[in-house]
């Protein structure tokens, strides 16, 4: 089998949850002994390390001349198109976040290959995305729902995330599997925290609370800010975030 696999992540160029996701996926679907695996990123990554090779299709977006909010919205739409016009062998073609499901709805109806679609998040419960992409949330959710109700399968990564893809969207049940994600006990093992307490100067006397994550309204960071006010001093709280989404929420962030 020739499994293809869109995804807008992938090593080095993870900022997400998806992109380890894809990682590990395709690892560990690499070892199957009838599986040949093929990636396609958004970066300018190369491997080849049969059975699984990675090409990434960097795009320039800072050449667009639309605004600098919808660069993200044509830029995977480009990459849809070379997605594609790379041409496939594939037995099926698998889709990681909305990024790249306008290549899977493509390659679908181009190439006639089954359509996976898996759902890490869903667009209607991020209507804060509106913020960030404005209009172009509009197409993202069009480009989401289009995509979930022609796949041939769907993927939820919780039962949760079923319910929600029923209820938004109409799929039959039946197309939607719930695959929970994994996790490599070889490489994740507890460890002694202190060190890291001692390089980040977090003190060790209380028990703290422990946020990590992006700054981005999805992650719900901004509950557990305004919720410090009201802890006792018996706890800390310790955020290991990256940068926020925008700037909106930065000041919000700022301001608290």
């Amino acid at each position: 089998m020739n499994a293809l696999i869109y995804s807008n992540e992938y090593p080095p160029y993870n900022y997400g949850g998806a992109g380890v996701h894809v990682e590990y996926l395709t690892r560990e679907l690499s070892k199957l002994s009838d599986v040949d695996v093929d990636v396609r990123a958004f970066g300018d990554q190369t491997e080849s390390d049969y059975p699984l090779k990675v090409k990434g299709y960097p795009v320039d977006t800072s050449q667009f001349g639309a605004p600098k909010h919808l660069h993200s919205i044509f830029g995977s739409s480009q990459r849809a198109i070379s997605y594609n016009a790379d041409g496939n062998e594939a037995d099926v073609v698998h889709c990681h976040t909305w990024y790249t499901h306008l290549a899977g709805i493509m390659t679908k109806m181009n190439y006639g290959i089954p359509l996976v679609i898996t759902g890490h998040s869903l667009e209607p419960l991020r209507p804060w995305k509106r913020e960030q992409l404005q209009g172009g949330y509009d197409f993202s959710s069009w480009v989401e729902k289009t995509a979930l109700e022609m796949a041939d399968a769907v993927i939820a990564v919780s039962q949760g995330t079923k319910t929600d893809i029923l209820k938004h969207f109409n799929v039959s049940p039946e197309k939607v599997h719930v695959i929970y994600n994994g996790i490599d006990t070889e490489e994740y093992q507890p460890v002694d925290p202190s060190p890291a307490l001692t390089k980040f100067k977090i003190p060790n006397d209380k028990p703290y609370v422990l946020f990590v994550g992006r700054i981005t309204r999805q992650k719900g960071i901004m509950y557990l800010v305004e919720a410090i006010k009201y802890m006792n001093n018996h706890y800390n709280v310790v955020l290991c975030a990256g940068a926020p989404d925008t700037q909106e929420i930065a000041a919000e962030m700022k301001a608290a």
